[in-house]
C-alpha cells in the first residue's frame, strides 16, 4: 500500500499520487506555473473536470483505475474511490487538525465525549476515537457513514466508540439540546451550500451563526472544552471564523486559526481551505 502524495501544482490544478495512481484534479487557487515538466503530468491516470453545475466528469487516459483502493495519509488507512465530485473520500489539508484533535483529547479528562458534524467519511471521527474520546459521527448520507465504517475496519488502532448517525445536522443538535446531551469537543466542517431533506437551501454565510449558536447550546461549558471549525468557503477568512467563535462562544477563550494546507514539493505548500480552534481557559 502507497501513500498520498501531492507532487505538483499550477494551472489552477494539483497533480496528485493517490497510492498507485496518479491523478489530475481541480485547484482554483493554484494561479501559478507548475514546476515539474509536462512529462510528468501527463503520467496521470485521469482528470477531474468540474462543470458549470458543481459536478463534473472523470476522463481515464486508457488505464482505468479500480473503484476503490486503499492510500495511507495523516496516520490512517483509508479507502479512496473518484466521485461524482471529484472527491476523493478524504481532505489531505485536514491532517494537520486530525493531528491537533488527538492531541487535545489526551490532554483532556475522561470521558471526553465529542460531536463530529458534517462529519464526511469518518477520519476526523477515528482520529477522536484513537485518542480516547467516545465520538458521535453525523453526517446525513448514510453512505458517507457507511464508508466511514469501512475505514475504521481498516484501521485496528481505532477502537468501536463512534456512534454513526445520518441525520440533518440542525435537526439532530436540536434533539440533543432538549434530550440534554453535552459535549466537550466539537468538530465541524460545514459545506458552503446545500439543500436539506424537504428542498430547503443552506448557505454558510446565513447559517453560521444560528449553527454554532446551536454548538453552544449542547456544549459542556463548565468543564473544558473545544470547538474545531474549518470551511473551504469563498468570502471566508481565518480571521472571519475566528470572529464567529468569539462571538458565540467566549471571548476569553484560547483561539488559534490559519490556513489548512497540504505539502507541494519540497519546501512549498497548497492553501486548501481554512480553520479556527477555540479552547476553553
Amino acid at each position: 500500500m502507497s501513500n498520498y502524495r501531492l507532487l505538483d501544482t499550477g494551472n489552477r490544478k494539483k497533480l496528485e499520487q493517490v497510492g498507485d495512481f496518479r491523478l489530475i484534479r481541480p485547484a482554483l487557487n493554484a494561479a501559478w506555473k507548475p514546476m515539474l515538466p509536462a512529462a510528468e503530468w501527463e503520467r496521470a491516470y485521469g482528470i477531474f473536470e468540474r462543470d458549470s453545475s458543481g459536478g463534473g466528469t472523470w476522463a481515464w487516459f486508457n488505464r482505468r483505475v479500480p473503484e476503490s483502493w486503499l492510500v495511507e495519509w495523516g496516520g490512517f488507512t483509508l479507502k479512496v474511490k473518484p466521485t461524482g465530485f471529484g472527491h476523493l473520500g478524504f481532505f489531505a489539508e485536514q491532517y494537520h487538525n486530525w493531528d491537533w484533535l488527538q492531541k487535545k483529547i489526551r490532554s483532556m479528562a475522561s470521558p471526553c465525549r465529542t460531536l463530529n458534524l458534517f462529519a464526511y467519511s469518518g477520519i476526523a471521527s477515528m482520529a477522536m476515537a484513537a485518542a480516547g474520546a467516545e465520538v458521535c459521527h453525523l453526517d446525513a448520507a448514510r453512505g458517507m457513514n457507511d464508508w466511514g465504517r469501512e475505514n475504521q475496519q481498516l484501521n485496528a488502532q481505532v477502537p468501536d466508540t463512534i456512534r454513526w448517525i445520518a441525520d440533518d445536522v440542525m435537526k439532530f443538535v436540536e434533539r440533543e439540546r432538549r434530550r440534554g446531551n453535552r459535549y466537550h469537543g466539537i468538530v465541524l466542517d460545514p459545506p458552503s451550500f446545500g439543500r436539506g431533506p424537504k428542498g430547503q437551501v443552506w448557505k454558510l454565510e446565513d447559517s453560521a451563526v444560528e449553527l454554532l449558536e446551536s454548538c453552544r447550546a449542547i456544549m459542556a461549558t463548565d468543564q473544558p472544552h473545544f470547538v474545531l471549525l474549518s470551511c473551504h468557503s469563498p468570502g471566508f477568512s481565518p480571521l472571519v471564523l475566528e470572529r464567529l467563535l468569539e462571538d458565540v462562544f467566549s471571548r476569553s477563550a484560547h483561539i488559534t486559526s490559519g490556513e489548512m494546507t497540504i505539502p507541494d514539493g519540497d519546501d512549498r505548500v497548497l492553501p486548501a481551505g481554512i480553520f479556527a480552534c477555540l479552547e476553553s481557559r
